[in-house]
């Protein structure tokens, strides 16, 4: 990492987990310019895991008898033991952030949205991130780069230099 941040290691931890967590929700913050370069390549690594592994996953078949006795067989797709350690480690890495309420929605609506979603930050990650920075990958044939930084200059009262960090 760049720098302390004038805090002690689990503070850190603490605001570094924080800030990657609502930049990977959020898809842009504002912080200082010392925070900027301690988070970007926190975060990088984050996507970097979820892009070397979003793909891996095991289809299985499950039988199981119903209220009637019969028996169904279903298909079951579950994460392969690389996702499934990747996604232990990002959950390691950042805040479980959850689903808002939107204005004018109802509660049932609110449930429907969201069933089955124990975790969104992580699914957002595997499903929405992690794929869009891969195909990039295979384009551009690079991978990395996955946020940019524009300086916005001194914050009045303290005087420090701020930045906006964003996803590319």
């Amino acid at each position: 990492m760049p720098g302390r941040m004038g805090l002690t290691t689990t503070q850190r931890k603490a605001v570094l987990r924080n800030q990657a967590s609502n930049l990977l929700w959020y898809g842009r913050i504002e912080v200082t310019e010392g925070h900027v370069q301690a988070l970007r390549p926190y975060v990088e690594k984050i996507i970097t895991l979820a892009v070397n592994s979003y793909d891996d996953n095991v289809e299985t078949t499950v039988t199981t008898t119903d209220a009637k006795g019969k028996e169904v067989t279903k298909k079951v797709i579950k994460d392969g033991p690389k996702k499934l350690n990747a996604r232990r480690k990002i959950m390691s890495l950042t805040y479980d952030l959850q689903f808002v309420k939107e204005n004018g929605e109802s509660k049932a609506e609110f449930r429907a949205r969201t069933k089955g979603i124990n975790h969104p930050l992580i699914e957002k990650i595997f499903n929405e991130i992690a794929p869009k920075y891969a195909e990039r990958k295979e384009q551009l044939g690079q991978g990395g780069g996955y946020t940019r930084r524009y300086l916005l200059g001194e914050r009045k009262g303290d005087a420090a230099e701020v930045a906006i960090i964003e996803l590319v």
